[in-house]
């Protein structure tokens, strides 16, 4: 799943602003980034590219997130891409549901830090350090 040597990340967000935010923490470091705004347009981009992760907004006016995730997760094809929620929603019971219930891989809260994010994603995707710009 790997593209280029470089993890492909799918950002799937109602806030285009958001999705090129995350594209310019990422990209130093060697990420792939792409954007979906809204849950239809993040469903509709996996049938034709598959990402090593989405990182997925809870709160979109199209289609709430967690009916984006359930529908990845039930889809034998998407199943095993991991998700990390990234959302303005910093509830505890929020958080509890991802992580525990739904069993998100990670949850972080808007506003964050390009270090949280990537160490965040480093974590997921079983490096455990956080990758350093090139």
């Amino acid at each position: 799943m790997i593209t280029n040597g470089n993890y492909h990340v799918l950002c799937i967000e109602d806030e285009p602003d958001m999705i090129e935010l995350i594209r310019l923490i990422l990209e130093p470091h060697g990420f792939k980034v792409s954007g979906a705004l809204g849950g239809k347009e993040g469903l509709d981009f996996l049938t034709s590219d598959v990402p090593d992760l989405i990182l997925l907004d809870l709160m979109m006016p199209d289609m709430d997130g967690w009916d984006v995730y359930k529908m990845v997760k039930s889809d034998p094809a998407l199943a095993n891409i991991p998700v990390i929620v990234v959302t303005a929603k910093a509830q505890s019971i929020d958080k509890v549901l991802g992580l525990h219930i739904a069993k998100v891989e990670d949850y972080v809260t808007k506003p964050f830090s390009p270090d949280d994010l990537v160490s965040s994603i480093s974590r997921v995707l079983g490096d455990g350090s956080v990758i350093r710009p090139a």
